[in-house]
Order: structure tokens, then C-alpha cells, then sequence
């Protein structure tokens, strides 16, 4: 009887995964098709899912490529909802911000496959076309893979060990992947960190008051983002024994927030007014677990007993 059952089970498991992906399938579909449900429904509504660029973000954007800086865009959307996107977010003349725009880049395998597992591909009207050997030139590319990104970025800098830093809101797909296997600085966009700021002024030796970025003299309008079923995204409560007691502790997100991304910050817009040569305090392994934190540390980190670091 416990066989036929568990054999009902899975019966009854595999038929639920698969209507679910056939419903999955039909509400995404294909951009290009302009069928499905969500694809129609966002081109139809910009301005109530998507959110414009602010233009302290597009200055930053500048300032950096007016410094000689190079620019990447690497996301794992394809051309033509990249294009919707970014001509919505930034502007029309949204690629002249970038030297090298990737989509379709599926992350995170784009780090973790070798350029035979994952080449760089030409686009033509937003068609993918012909597996490129080798990435000579900026351009627009779909696919692709890190090792080659960085021999391109090699040729363009002129360095040997060119350092790049990368800017991503997954841990999945984005930090933990191009910490773990490129070894790039990350920099981990977490809105999680709005919710939880610390409202207390943390002034550091080496930077004067003047450079402040957006969110050290006010606060942004909380998101609502801790859970109340789950908690902080930062510290977790665990339960003593009689009579004594709760235990705080970080959280597994919290413990990978440190260990893979060299700064954590709630937006871009918190560092767009920053200059350029800001000096930031980093995570590291002997650091404290809140160094990391810009503006300012999560306040459950705080008071779970961690300190303001100062430099």
C-alpha cells in the first residue's frame, strides 16, 4: 500500500509540474511574438512596472565614461526586451553610456562555462547568428562567457590584469557567481538594506563630511521589506532553553552578503553623487561582518551586538 502510494505521489507530482510549466510558457511566450501574458502586458504598461533611470544615476554613468572608465552591460534578458528596457530607463540613447552591451548572457552560467561551452554570438534585427571564435571589438553580443570578456577588456585597456567590478542585485546569478569564478570585486545591490538601515551618522577619518553620498544626510522612504512571517533578511532569533534567553544570530543571506560581494549598498542612486575616488570600507575575512554596509549598516546587524566600523 506504501508504494502504491508513493508511486501516486510522484504520479500526481510530475502531472502538477507539468501543467505548471505549460502555464509557465504560456503567460512568458516569446517578446517578439507579442503573445503570452506578461511580455504584451509590460509593453502595454512602461511606466507602471518599469521604473525611469534617476538622472543622478545617468550623471554617474558619465562621469565614468568621461574617465576613461569602460562600461559593461551584461544581463540575461534578450535583445529586444533589453532594448524595450533600457530605452524606457535611460533614454533612447541608452547604449552610448555602454562599450560592450551582453544579453542573453545566462548567468550564471556566462561565468562558470568555458567559451567552447557558451561562445560569444553576432546579432542581426536582435537575431542571435554565427558563434564567434574569439571577442575582438565593443559592440552588442548575445551569449558569451567571462574568460573571453576579459581578454577583450585586456586588448582595451592595454593591462595585463585589467580589475574589473561588477555590479549585480542576485547573489545567485550575479555576485557569488563572478566572485566564485572570475575573481571580480562585487559590488551587491540589496534593497533589503533600505529597510534595515541603521539610523545612526557614521563619520570615518579618512573621507570629510562633504563627501556624502545620497542616503547619509536623509532617509529614503522604507520598502517594507522584512518579512512578517520570516524576519530580518540579516538576523534570525533562535529560541534557548528554559528560562533563558533568545539567541541572535546572522543569517546564511547575511553570511553570504560578506563573503562574496566587496560592498553591499541599498541602489545606485546611493552612490551616484559619491566622487569618483571614494575610498570604501570593504568586506574581508578579518573585518567586522558590517564593514561592508554603504551608507550605513543593517540596524538588526547592530544591535545583534555588531559595532559601527570606523576606519
Amino acid at each position: 500500500n506504501l508504494k502504491k502510494q508513493l508511486i501516486a505521489v510522484e504520479t500526481c507530482q510530475r502531472e502538477l509540474h507539468g501543467q505548471t510549466y505549460h502555464n509557465l510558457h504560456n503567460f512568458i511566450l516569446y517578446f517578439s511574438e507579442n503573445c503570452g501574458t506578461y511580455f504584451p502586458e509590460v509593453k502595454r504598461n512602461l511606466d507602471k512596472y518599469i521604473q525611469c533611470c534617476p538622472e543622478s544615476v545617468k550623471r554617474w554613468l558619465r562621469r565614468l565614461k568621461d574617465s576613461g572608465k569602460i562600461l559593461l552591460l551584461i544581463t540575461s534578458s534578450h535583445s529586444d526586451y533589453c532594448r524595450l528596457l533600457c530605452e524606457h530607463i535611460l533614454g533612447a540613447d541608452f547604449a552610448e553610456f555602454f562599450d560592450v552591451v551582453i544579453t542573453n548572457a545566462l548567468k550564471p552560467g556566462f561565468f562558470s562555462q568555458t567559451p567552447n561551452q557558451r561562445p560569444f554570438r553576432t546579432l542581426e534585427n536582435d537575431e542571435e547568428r554565427e558563434a564567434l571564435l574569439s571577442l575582438d571589438k565593443p559592440g552588442w553580443y548575445s551569449q558569451g562567457n567571462s574568460t573571453q570578456l576579459y581578454e577583450l577588456l585586456k586588448k582595451m585597456t592595454g593591462k595585463l590584469e585589467p580589475k574589473v567590478v561588477y555590479f549585480g542585485d542576485s547573489m545567485h546569478s550575479d555576485i557569488f557567481s563572478a566572485r566564485h569564478y572570475s575573481n571580480w570585486e562585487t559590488v551587491l545591490i540589496l534593497e533589503e538594506l533600505r529597510e534595515d538601515q541603521a539610523m545612526v551618522h557614521t563619520k570615518t577619518e579618512s573621507e570629510p563630511l562633504e563627501k556624502k553620498g545620497k542616503y547619509e544626510g536623509h532617509h529614503p522612504k522604507p520598502l517594507h521589506s522584512v518579512s512578517k512571517q520570516w524576519g530580518s533578511f540579516f538576523v534570525d532569533a533562535i529560541s534557548g532553553e528554559e528560562d533563558t534567553a533568545e539567541i541572535l544570530v546572522n543569517t546564511w543571506s547575511c553570511k553570504c552578503v560578506k563573503a562574496y560581494s566587496t560592498i553591499t549598498i541599498p541602489s545606485i542612486e546611493a552612490i551616484a553623487d559619491l566622487p569618483l575616488n571614494y575610498r570604501f570600507t570593504r568586506f574581508s575575512s578579518e573585518s567586522s561582518i558590517t564593514a561592508g554596509y554603504y551608507p550605513k549598516p543593517p540596524r538588526s546587524l547592530l544591535s545583534s551586538g555588531e559595532q559601527v566600523p570606523t576606519k
